[in-house]
C-alpha cells in the first residue's frame, strides 16, 4: 500500500490507525478483531499496524488478504534491537522482556505517518461504530483512555501512590503522537519500569498510567468496556450480559473468547469475526490448552453439576501439572 506519512495532513486525519502488539500465535486473534472493526464500520478508511517481533510466511500473507478482503491499508512493524537500543540497557539490567516495552514504541516509529493511532489489545471485539475516535477533541491530553475497573482502579492507584486516583487500563488508548513524542512519555514510562520498584503489578500499565497521571482523557467505559468470562463462567452464566452501551468489548483475564470449550455466548461473537477474517479456516480452541485451564475447566463443570467430567478433568490437571513439573524440573 501506498505509505501513509506521503499523504496530505488533511487526508491523513481521515483515515484511522490503529496498532496492535501481538506474537505470532495471536495474529490469528487480531485477524477477528480486525474483521470485527470492519463488519461495524462499512466504508471507513483504516490503516492497520502490525507490531512484532516475527511473523511467519502464512501470517505475513494473511495479513495481506486484509488489504483485498475489507479495503484497509496494512503495515507490519518487525521490532529489531535497533528499536529498542534506547532502551537496551533497561532490558539488560532489568526483570522485564523486550515484549514489555513493545507498546512504548508505536508513537515513535508511527511519528510522520499517524497523527493519532488506537492501540488495542488482540483480545477485544469491536461490535459499534468508531467514528467519533477520528475527531475526539483530546482537550490537551496526551492519551484518551478508560477507567480500569473500580476494585483495580482503587488497588492501583493506592499501592502507585497516585495522586489523581485515577488509572486506565491500557488495552484501548487512543494517543496524539507528536503530544506523545514532545512529553517523552516513553522515556517515562522505561524510567519507571528502570527503578525496581516492588509495586509494578502490571508492568508497562502501571508505568504508562504513573508517565501519563495528569495527561491523559478519561473515556466513558464503551470505549474498553471490560468483559471476565470468569466471573461468568464461575457462576454457571454462559450469556453474554454486557453492563452498560459497548464500542469495544475487552475479553480481559485468563478466558478468552476463543475458548469454545467454555460454552460461554462470546464464543459464538468470535467464532463470526473469526470467520469472516483470512484466518477463518483456522480451528479454534475445542479442548483447554494447558493445565491451568484444565483446573479452570473442572471448576466450570462443577458449577455445572457436571460432577464426573469435573472430577475427569481435574485429574487431567492434576497429570498435566505433574508432567510439566517434571520436564522442568
Amino acid at each position: 500500500m501506498e505509505n501513509p506519512s506521503n499523504t496530505a495532513s488533511g487526508a491523513r486525519s481521515a483515515i484511522l490507525h490503529v496498532a496492535f502488539c501481538v506474537d505470532d500465535r495471536y495474529v490469528p486473534r487480531m485477524g477477528a478483531t480486525i474483521a470485527s472493526i470492519m463488519a461495524n464500520n462499512a466504508g471507513a478508511h483504516f490503516v492497520f499496524h502490525v507490531f512484532v517481533f516475527s511473523i511467519s510466511d502464512e501470517n505475513r500473507r494473511r495479513v495481506a488478504q486484509l488489504e483485498q478482503r475489507f479495503g484497509v491499508g496494512t503495515m507490519i512493524h518487525v521490532i529489531d534491537p535497533e528499536q529498542f537500543r534506547e532502551f537496551h540497557h533497561f532490558i539488560k539490567s532489568s526483570y522485564y522482556s523486550a515484549a514489555t516495552f513493545t507498546r512504548l514504541v508505536v508513537p515513535k516509529v508511527l511519528a510522520g505517518v499517524a497523527d493519532r493511532v488506537v492501540y488495542l489489545d488482540a483480545d477485544i471485539l469491536c461490535v459499534g461504530n468508531v467514528d467519533e475516535l477520528r475527531t475526539l477533541d483530546l482537550a490537551g491530553k496526551v492519551v484518551a483512555a478508560v477507567p480500569d475497573a473500580p476494585v483495580t482502579m482503587a488497588r492501583r492507584t493506592k499501592a502507585l501512590d497516585m495522586r489523581s486516583k485515577l488509572y486506565f487500563n491500557a488495552g484501548m488508548m487512543l494517543v496524539d503522537v507528536a503530544a506523545w513524542m514532545a512529553a517523552g512519555i516513553s522515556e517515562k514510562a522505561v524510567e519507571v519500569l528502570s527503578s525496581d520498584r516492588e509495586d509494578l503489578r502490571f508492568q508497562d500499565q502501571d508505568a504508562l498510567n504513573l508517565a501519563l497521571e495528569d495527561r491523559t482523557l478519561f473515556l466513558d467505559n464503551k470505549w474498553n468496556h471490560i468483559y471476565g468470562l470468569v466471573a461468568d463462567l464461575e457462576r454457571d452464566r454462559r450469556k453474554l450480559s454486557l453492563q452498560g452501551e459497548a464500542v469495544f468489548i475487552h475479553f480481559a483475564g485468563s478466558v478468552k473468547p476463543w475458548s469454545l470449550w467454555t460454552g460461554h455466548e462470546a464464543t459464538e461473537l468470535f467464532r463470526t469475526y473469526h470467520a469472516m477474517s483470512p484466518w477463518g479456516d483456522l480451528p479454534l480452541e475445542a479442548a483447554p490448552q494447558n493445565y491451568k485451564e484444565m483446573r479452570m475447566y473442572s471448576r466450570f463443570l462443577f458449577q455445572r453439576r457436571e460432577f464426573g467430567n469435573s472430577l475427569a478433568w481435574y485429574w487431567r490437571y492434576l497429570a498435566k501439572k505433574r508432567s510439566r513439573a517434571r520436564a522442568t524440573g
